[in-house]
């Protein structure tokens, strides 16, 4: 699963990265984004048919939903499942999106302790998780970012995976309809090796923490040495 991740870009460097024009600025930097918290992402605009940087609740909320708290189940669609769920399905039809990540953490136990890692681009560029979006009751948007199985040496972190897309796939993955399966596809595993496996201090384990220092490579432990990329 992703269930913590960081985003640290502005609206502006968003713009010029995704082809895309603000029309909401974009929280503040982020290095311990969690359930609930607002993100960035880029969607089509229904107006203009433009892409556009916006802000969403993290957790989608489906229209049956009581309250916005329903979202806090709903940080990620299983990209197996999505296309047939009916919270998910209507949304991965028409209402997809970019949400965009300097990269993802993950725990791995060991004994009774637990080893986060981070997981970022090694040339230091903005990752594009596939994403869904809805507007709950015409008062929040919310969204959710889709997984898929762990490739390569990832799978030694957690056997899920934020689903990437490679900038050549944004524009069918924006558009709407299309064919599930290629959609869907996740990275082949040699551009997973781009992506390094960074052991980091468990000061990211609370949600009151944030700020670059979270990602501050640390030991990994001797365990573990050698498995990852």
């Amino acid at each position: 699963m992703c269930g913590r991740y960081a985003t640290t870009k502005s609206e502006a460097d968003l713009g010029e990265l995704f082809d895309a024009v603000a029309i909401a600025e974009a929280p503040a930097a982020s290095w311990n984004v969690a359930p609930t918290d607002p993100v960035p992402l880029i969607r089509m605009s229904e107006r203009h048919d433009a892409r556009v940087v916006d802000t969403a609740r993290w957790g989608l909320v489906p229209p049956w939903a009581k309250d916005l708290r329903a979202g806090s189940r709903m940080i990620n669609a299983r990209a197996e499942t999505v296309a047939q769920s009916p919270a998910f399905a209507p949304s991965f039809q028409r209402r997809r999106c970019l949400v965009p990540a300097d990269g993802w953490y993950e725990w791995v136990r060991t004994g009774k302790q637990r080893q986060a890692y981070y997981m970022t681009p090694l040339d230091s560029s903005v990752l594009a998780f596939a994403g869904i979006w809805t507007m709950w009751r015409g008062e929040a948007l919310t969204c959710s970012v889709l997984t898929t199985a762990a490739l390569g040496g990832l799978r030694a972190v957690h056997d899920r995976m934020p689903l990437i897309l490679p900038a050549e796939r944004w524009p069918a993955w924006l558009a709407g309809g299309g064919d599930a399966d290629e959609l869907l596809r996740p990275l082949p595993e040699r551009e997973l090796a781009a992506i390094e496996v960074r052991p980091v201090g468990p000061g990211v384990g609370n949600v009151r923490n944030d700020g670059p220092e979270l990602v501050t490579p640390a030991a990994a432990p001797a365990e573990l040495e050698g498995t990852l990329f």
